[in-house]
């Protein structure tokens, strides 16, 4: 289930260890951050403690682990971090670091998962800003055979499947169907290897700290008595043994048979992080990476800042365009039915109504009492009044016509609108007005967030004199 509001936690916390890539001690703290904060590190090991935001604009490398940096300082290996506190829906903390990455701990996200646990998660005074993905969002990568999408949903859901021709892992999938079950089944698997990248791994200088206690190495081909001996002291120990032909190295017990495929989408809910809030949407990934993870996270951020670019900018400290008597001078309807408050914004194409809901409004009495919910058919209802003072505002003589609505197409409502929401209505000509007929596409945004939508056609009727 979907938390409703904020969360952060009650008290600091902090979990020591190396880093996977860098091989440097470090501890890393939790603690607790405001309303709105989001995910933010600070270097604390570093002069001025500088701040790097989990932002994926900040992103600078995915060798193996997604790499985050800002005004000069760099966090190594970040998506097991953020994927615990996404796994508990947490929004906003201050991650402290004394070192360039957080430790590795087993290879999972557990550790961090059980710590936030034992901080104690709090609720907020503030909404989650979720971004509901509301169209087929798609990254390809043709050469590696790599796609991931994110289809609407009210809801965040995710479905991973990995390939890799390989005949201890051949083709694997995992789900995840609900956020809230990321700790029981998601959170534990371990990050991984094949045997025939471990000497690449350490000659590119890279899992400095990497240990059969944090990530699994599964061995796809037969292992010679002196490969096993030379793999020892490559990763410092008196001894490897595979018991199997192919296996997994030290025949290390795997948490589920698909664990890889767990662990790939625990890699997932990371990097999605990045793009700075809760998403809701069906993701869906074949095959991915952290640079593909990466791509896509960029597709989705560039998606948030198109829909907040329409959204029509709202200052309540403004004088308005027009104020409710002037409006009550346009249109004729009158209690219960006038639906809009004021108008901010009005041009030739365009205009900018404002409805505040509130729960004395009459529908509430007998529409779902004990869950008010506005309608939606008085939001377009209210949609439509905004559009009819773009339509009279063609007129020379807006008083002498009727306005009237003749038809709505295409309409889809996004999410609930209930007391309290602020509805801004935008509605825009989508054709020149011929013989009284104008066409509108109108929209209406709550927090930011679209909240329906919908193509009208009204027409204006000449008052009798």
């Amino acid at each position: 289930m979907l938390q409703v509001k904020q969360q952060t936690i009650e008290k600091s916390v902090s979990v020591s260890g190396i880093g996977l890539h860098t091989g440097v001690e470090a501890t890393m703290t939790f603690l607790p951050a405001p309303i709105n904060h989001g995910y933010k590190f600070q270097r604390i090991d570093l002069p001025e403690r500088p701040i790097i935001d989990a932002d994926v604009d900040n992103v600078v490398d995915v060798s193996r682990g997604t790499t985050i940096e800002q005004s000069g300082a760099r966090v190594y290996t970040v998506e097991h971090t953020l994927a615990a506190l996404v796994g508990l829906q947490i929004d906003n903390v201050l991650i402290q670091l004394d070192g360039p990455e957080p430790p590795i701990m087993d290879g999972s996200s557990i550790k961090f998962v059980e710590a936030l646990q034992s901080a104690s998660i709090v609720e907020q005074n503030a909404s989650r800003n979720y971004f509901e993905i509301n169209e087929y969002v798609r990254y390809v990568n043709a050469e590696k055979d790599i796609e991931i999408a994110a289809l609407p949903l009210n809801d965040y859901r995710l479905t991973v499947m990995v390939d890799y021709n390989s005949q201890v892992i051949s083709s694997q999938h995992a789900s995840l169907n609900h956020i809230a079950l990321f700790e029981k089944e998601i959170a534990s698997c371990r990050t991984f290897c094949f045997l025939h990248e471990l000497e690449a791994l350490y000659k590119a200088d890279l899992i400095k700290g990497g240990d059969l206690t944090n990530a699994i190495v599964i061995v796809d081909r037969d292992v010679a008595e002196g490969e096993l001996d030379y793999l020892a002291d490559l990763l410092h120990k008196p001894k490897v043994t595979v018991n199997k032909k192919m296996g997994i190295l030290n025949n290390l017990d795997l948490h589920y048979p698909n664990e890889m495929a767990r662990h790939k989408l625990l890699d997932v809910v990371g990097d999605l992080a990045l793009v700075g809030r809760p998403i809701k949407a069906q993701i869906l990934a074949a095959r991915p990476g952290h640079a593909a993870n990466v791509e896509f996270a960029k597709k989705i951020k560039k998606l948030m800042q198109s829909a907040k670019s329409h959204v029509p900018p709202y200052d309540s400290t403004q004088p308005p365009v027009m104020d409710i008597k002037r409006i009550s001078e346009l249109l004729p309807h009158r209690y219960p039915f006038l639906m809009i408050d004021k108008i901010t914004y009005l041009d030739e194409n365009s205009v900018v109504g404002i409805k505040n809901v509130t729960m004395n409004e009459p529908h509430f009495v007998g529409h779902f009492p004990n869950n008010p919910v506005m309608p939606g058919v008085l939001q377009m209802e209210a949609m439509a009044q905004t559009g009819a003072i773009l339509a009279l505002s063609t007129q020379p003589d807006p008083e002498n016509y009727w306005p009237f609505l003749a038809a709505v197409e295409n309409c889809r409502f996004r999410r609930n609108v209930v007391p309290g929401d602020t509805v801004i209505f935008k509605c825009e000509f989508t054709a020149p007005v011929k013989r009284g007929i104008v066409k509108m596409h109108g929209r209406g945004y709550v927090n930011n967030q679209l909240v329906c939508e919908a193509d009208m056609t009204a027409s204006l009727v000449r008052k009798k004199q």
